[in-house]
């Protein structure tokens, strides 16, 4: 079967996944699987995204920038459903990017928008407007 199965997030302060990330999952429908002493899964649609601490970690400190992982995309639903998840985000730790843009900082035809924990990790929420009739403009 094809697809992505799971992601796993090695992260230094479990805490805070279970702070910012148990807010934006749980806002974009996935459901907790799992959680024990030093980690947590959480699922939707078939795949899961697993936040654990390791003693094997190297650096506690997460940047976007380097090589790995740069962010993650989720569905958000439609634009208005986009719209109140990035007016909520702020006031459960999520500080958003690219706001002089949004909601087309990926294009015209990309209706998304952007945010960063205070771990530097960042996500995309990502409008379905498949079912939106087009708009122009004069």
């Amino acid at each position: 079967m094809p697809g992505l199965h799971h992601v796993e997030l090695w992260v230094a302060d479990l805490d805070a996944v279970r702070t910012e990330w148990r807010w934006i999952l749980d806002r974009l429908g996935f459901t907790l699987d799992s959680e024990w002493a030093d980690g947590e899964s959480w699922a939707a649609g078939g795949t899961y995204l697993t936040f654990t601490t390791s003693p094997n970690l190297s650096d506690a400190g997460h940047d976007r920038r380097r090589a790995g992982l740069n962010h993650l995309a989720f569905h958000g639903g439609d634009p208005a459903s986009v719209d109140a998840l990035m007016s909520e985000a702020p006031a459960h730790g999520w500080h958003p990017l690219y706001s002089e843009r949004y909601p087309h900082a990926g294009g015209e035809q990309h209706y998304a928008g952007w945010l960063e924990n205070a771990a530097g990790f960042k996500v995309e929420v990502v409008a379905d407007t498949t079912s939106t009739p087009a708009t122009t403009t004069a």
